[in-house]
């Protein structure tokens, strides 16, 4: 994760978040236009996210119900007013795109896929959002219905030529996605912390909540695939996960779903 030394932050921060990062060293770690990261260099570490209102609010809730399962960052404050704050302890170790887990792709790989299925046979029952495939379908609905996606992407939008085309597809497989795993959301190589090959926790789980395993496979093949600069470990990684548990048919949809993400 890239770390930038910056003076200061430049938002006006709620009181108790700035008299705690105050006369520490801070990086900026952004990674999106969404929302900006710092790196709080005390103790041993802790991660200041800031968006706008009320968008980290189900990060908020769905990293401290990772916590709780220990394979998370513990939250320490969530603060909404103007804007969205949320300050996280740092999880121990170093994220999969760390040079040395790139340079050892097929352990990388075989990780990545045996612990998203142990995530996904983690017990429920009481997680905060219960039914995150129809959040899921609803935004994709949303983004087709006013066209906000990338419409320069095609034809090289996860295969598909055309918005429609991908629509199709969606439309005709959606009924089969179901909600029955906990889903991490995002599941790239950048949010799963590793400490010596062993999983240390998730970060960035705010599409994260009770929903279909379809969803993290499509994305764990999709990172192989953008960090490695290889599609090579695509049948391992499923092998390694369980193919008795995959079904190719929903990849497609997810990866019709995901134009309109």
């Amino acid at each position: 994760m890239k770390k930038t030394l910056i003076e200061q932050i430049p938002f006006e921060m709620p009181h108790n978040i700035k008299k705690f990062v105050t006369g520490v060293k801070i990086y900026d770690s952004s990674s999106s236009p969404e929302a900006r990261v710092y790196f709080i260099n005390k103790d041993n570490g802790y991660y200041l996210k800031k968006a706008n209102a009320r968008k980290l609010e189900k990060e908020a809730k769905m990293t401290s119900y990772f916590h709780s399962k220990e394979i998370g960052a513990e939250v320490l404050d969530y603060i909404s007013s103007d804007y969205d704050w949320l300050l996280t302890k740092a999880v121990e170790g170093e994220d999969c795109i760390y040079q040395d887990y790139i340079n050892n792709p097929t352990q990388l790989c075989d990780t990545l896929a045996t612990e998203l299925r142990k995530l996904h046979e983690t017990d429920y029952t009481d997680c905060p959002i219960m039914d995150r495939t129809a959040e899921y379908l609803a935004t994709v609905e949303e983004n087709y219905r006013t066209e906000n996606y990338d419409k320069s992407a095609f034809p090289d939008s996860f295969g598909y030529r055309s918005a429609e085309e991908a629509y199709e597809v969606l439309s005709n497989g959606k009924s089969a996605l179901q909600s029955k795993v906990l889903l991490h959301g995002d599941y790239c190589l950048p949010n799963i912390i590793l400490k010596d090959w062993k999983l240390s926790g998730f970060i960035d789980v705010g599409d994260g909540g009770v929903g279909d395993r379809h969803i993290d496979l499509f994305w764990g093949i999709w990172t192989l695939w953008f960090n490695l600069k290889t599609d090579k470990y695509r049948e391992r990684f499923i092998d390694a996960y369980g193919r008795d548990k995959v079904d190719k048919s929903l990849l497609k949809v997810v990866a019709a779903a995901e134009v309109f993400g």
